[in-house]
């Protein structure tokens, strides 16, 4: 199982990005994706996910400006997010488990840098 997230970059306050997390050796339409970020100096945090079954959730931090979704076709989730501030700023990792949204995961990509400054 591989899992693969990229679409990280500099964006200036109020801008957007969307993170992608190719996955392979799993499916999407029985495992859940869920994004994660670590902050300098802070622990690795729950930020979205979207189970096996479409339903989603996401830290109150995010609500209203990020939307977690997927594509069961390709098996590739998204993290669209809008509105970023500063605070946003981390190293965001893609994650995956049959069991759901879960911070000990057993699937994990590696990191993709965002950086939110003007």
């Amino acid at each position: 199982v591989q899992l693969q997230a990229s679409g990280g970059g500099l964006v200036q306050p109020g801008g957007s990005l969307t993170l992608s997390c190719v996955t392979s050796g799993i499916t999407l339409n029985l495992y859940s994706i869920g994004w994660f970020r670590q902050a300098p100096g802070k622990e690795r945090v729950g930020v979205a996910c979207i189970l096996a079954d479409g339903l989603k959730y996401y830290v109150d931090s995010v609500k209203g400006r990020f939307t977690v979704s997927r594509n069961t076709a390709n098996d590739t989730g998204y993290l669209q997010m809008n509105s970023l501030k500063s605070e946003d700023t981390a190293v965001y990792y893609c994650a995956s488990d049959h069991r759901g949204c879960r911070p000990d995961a057993d699937y994990w990509g590696k990191g993709t840098q965002v950086t939110v400054s003007s």
